[in-house]
């Protein structure tokens, strides 16, 4: 090596050596930020399963990643009803193509429910829960007798059988039965399975290649997904930046708006789990917050194994705490206490 190679890479070794600790100081200095964030969730630890990973995204990049337990953000896990926001998000796709409308009656896809008197129901009531069909709070019981339905199809011919709660618009009852008649509506419509269609539409281009509602006999658009820490965050990603992900569009930033509404204003509750008493609903998603104009501006979806994923528009920024543990108790009061320290914590 002659004088001028050798100075030229003693120069570049030392760019690259500033550089290093340049990124190794600001990751310190991102988790000293959060140290509030990291003090809350090791005093949640036990009760929250003892496995735990926590990301948040803001700004472009995360800002913050916390392993507690076993769980890694590449964990795989089970996260029950926040699969509910993937399920809206397919639609969404469909309703941006054309292919189905908020206002469409579910009759005019599956005549089995016209049959039972119940064809006038709207793909936006199923979305939101307002459908008027009586649910039932989910259980572990109510997912494992799940187990013997063989297909979406036949599911949804139980629904129609089922009695009403009340007039569809006006009731909020909370369950598996709206969002799993979108999915059988979405298969007829495609002539996909819905397995199919998640992943050519949400989970291959978000990259979210360790998500997938496959794992059980039948798929469960409410509640079947299998996801990780980190292929969440990217969906969150999306659904933060108005339906974009590293450049493409995936959602039309409009139906993210419409997804963010408030269907439950004037709704009488039936059923809310107890971590969400007092919360409305969009489509697959609870509105934690509203501004003064009435835009929703903190909206999650939560699932009965624990994980809590959640978007905050007004502060820019998305996380999800990744856990699995049905027993948990006061899980708003937790929630709450996770997020004021992530929002003292955000600059």
């Amino acid at each position: 090596m002659n004088t001028n190679s050798y100075s030229r890479f003693r120069f570049l070794l030392f760019l690259g050596l500033i550089s290093l600790n340049l990124m190794m100081s600001y990751a310190v200095a991102a988790q000293d930020q959060f140290d509030r964030v990291t003090r809350v969730l090791e005093s949640k630890k036990h009760v929250l399963g003892g496995n735990v990973c926590m990301l948040i995204f803001k700004d472009n990049r995360l800002v913050y990643s916390q392993n507690m337990g076993d769980y890694t953000r590449n964990t795989p896990e089970m996260i029950a009803s926040c699969s509910k926001w993937l399920t809206a998000a397919l639609a969404a796709t469909f309703i941006d193509e054309g292919k189905i409308s908020p206002t469409d009656s579910i009759g005019k896809y599956l005549p089995v429910f016209t049959q039972y008197g119940k064809g006038n129901i709207t793909i936006d009531q199923c979305l939101s829960h307002t459908l008027g069909i009586e649910s039932g709070q989910i259980t572990l019981r109510t997912l494992l007798e799940r187990r013997k339905i063989t297909s979406l199809e036949e599911e949804t011919k139980l629904f129609a059988e089922k009695q009403m709660a009340g007039k569809p618009g006006e009731v909020f009852s909370y369950g598996n039965v709206g969002l799993n008649i979108v999915g059988r509506i979405l298969e007829v419509v495609s002539h996909q399975n819905f397995e199919t269609l998640f992943q050519q539409r949400i989970a291959k281009p978000l990259a979210m290649k360790n998500t997938t509602f496959a794992k059980g006999k039948t798929v469960n658009p409410s509640g079947g997904a299998t996801s990780t820490a980190a292929d969440y965050m990217n969906f969150l990603q999306m659904i933060l930046q108005k339906g974009t992900f590293k450049g493409k569009q995936i959602i039309n930033a409009k139906t993210i708006e419409l997804m963010q509404i408030s269907r439950t204003v004037h709704a009488k509750v039936v059923y809310t789990p107890a971590e969400a008493v007092g919360y409305e609903y969009g489509w697959g998603e609870w509105i934690l917050q509203k501004d003064e104009m009435g835009n929703s501006t903190v909206v999650c979806s939560p699932g009965l194994f624990g994980t809590y994923p959640w978007v905050d528009v007004k502060r820019n920024y998305a996380a999800i705490v990744f856990v699995k543990n049905i027993r948990v108790k006061n899980r708003q009061k937790i929630y709450q206490e996770i997020r004021d320290a992530v929002n003292l914590s955000i600059k």
